[in-house]
Formats: C-alpha cells, sequence, structure tokens
C-alpha cells in the first residue's frame, strides 16, 4: 500500500494499493482478451483489496465468543453499518465481493449517465436515504476518469450530513482525481491504479475501457 504523507494528505486522503497480487490481477483487468465472465471475477476480487486496505478504521467494539476450546474469549466486532452507494451501472460490479466482505452493510443505488458531448455526468436514479447523520458513506466506482461523476456523488451524500466518506475505484486518474480534490478536499480516495491521462473522449489512458461494458456487456 503506498499513501500520501505531509502537506499532500492534508489535501486529501488518496491510498493507492501497491502489492504483486493487486499488480497481477490488474494487468488481467487491463487485458483486452479478458472476456466479460473474467473481468466480472477479477473487478470483485479487486474491489475486496480496495475496500480492505481503505475501511481499516470502521469502527469495533469488544465481544467475547466461546471458541471449541475456550469459553468467553475476547473478541473484535464491526460496531457500524457502514452505506454502500454503487454509482450504476458499472458500481455494481464491486458490489459482491464488498457486501461478503462487511457485515452489516446497507445499499443505496445512484444513478448518472454522462453525456458523451461534454462529459458531464446527469443524474437519473437516487436511492440515498433522506438523511445520513452519523452514517458512514463508502461511494464505489471502478473508474475515476474526469471526477464529474463522483463529484455529483458526493455532493448528494454531504447534502445529507453524512459523518464520512470515502471513495473506492479499481482506476483513477491524475486529472480525475485533481478535479476531485478541489471539489471535495476531505474525501479519502482508494484505488488500485493511478493513470497519468484521459484521452479526448474522456477515458482513462492505458485505462481498461468502458468498465460497464466490460462487466456486463454493450447496452442493448
Amino acid at each position: 500500500m503506498t499513501a500520501e504523507t505531509g502537506a499532500a494528505r492534508d489535501l486529501a486522503p488518496l491510498v493507492v494499493v501497491d502489492h504483486p497480487v493487486v499488480a497481477d490481477r490488474l494487468a488481467q483487468l487491463r487485458d483486452r482478451a479478458t472476456d466479460n465472465s473474467g473481468f466480472r471475477r477479477l473487478a470483485a476480487e479487486l474491489s475486496a483489496f480496495v475496500a480492505y486496505e481503505a475501511l481499516r478504521d470502521l469502527v469495533t467494539e469488544t465481544v467475547t465468543v466461546s471458541t471449541p476450546v475456550a469459553d468467553d474469549d475476547s473478541a473484535r466486532r464491526i460496531a457500524e453499518t457502514p452505506l454502500l452507494v454503487p454509482v450504476l451501472r458499472a458500481g455494481l460490479g464491486m458490489v459482491p465481493a464488498i457486501t461478503s466482505m462487511l457485515s452489516p452493510v446497507e445499499v443505496a443505488h445512484v444513478g448518472l449517465r454522462r453525456d458523451e458531448a461534454t462529459l458531464r455526468a446527469n443524474l437519473y436514479l437516487n436511492s440515498l436515504p433522506a438523511s445520513l447523520s452519523g452514517r458512514r458513506v463508502v461511494v464505489c466506482d471502478p473508474m475515476l476518469a474526469t471526477g464529474g461523476t463522483l463529484i455529483e456523488v458526493c455532493n448528494l451524500v454531504r447534502e445529507r450530513d453524512a459523518a464520512s466518506i470515502v471513495v473506492l475505484c479499481l482506476i483513477a486518474s491524475v486529472p480525475g482525481l485533481e478535479a476531485f480534490r478541489a471539489a471535495h478536499r476531505g474525501v479519502p480516495v482508494a484505488c488500485a491504479g493511478l493513470d497519468p491521462v484521459l484521452n479526448d473522449s474522456g477515458y482513462i489512458v492505458p485505462g481498461l475501457g468502458d468498465a460497464g461494458d466490460r462487466l456486463f456487456g454493450p447496452p442493448g
């Protein structure tokens, strides 16, 4: 795991999960020869790795459990219920692995559709609770490209008074990360890879193409 320190951390925390297993999975995920089924499996595995690193500060409580060889042993259990917010449709590919890892957890969907001419995100679905007071919100979007979609989603979450927000991505772009940080200085971002540029269509380069299409196939 790599993380920024000092003045850079004051701007916005960033975690890039740096591990040989993650690098291997990311290489397979990028490969154009990887089919939809393989892409879904790899995206799930990477989502779990990223979430594991990003959520190290989950609140826990001390409980007692009885093991097969001891009674009333002290243990720790998660003591909060994060709200997982996948950004449709690509964010759905991150949900199964993270919900399997986190218990308890709740899910609320937000859907934004990118205008390919302006590259701006237009909201078409919002199932966020009216109030998020006291809640930790985990926003999931495989690609942080221009940053516009995640900026809008975090705006919606902040309007509902969430206690904290963390963004989980598979790949982020440098320009998208800069735009996101300018809008949401204190929101941590965790990803498996950080790519340098965007092309004229707003896709991350080298990236992996359209995550939604590679997860689920092109829209009918």
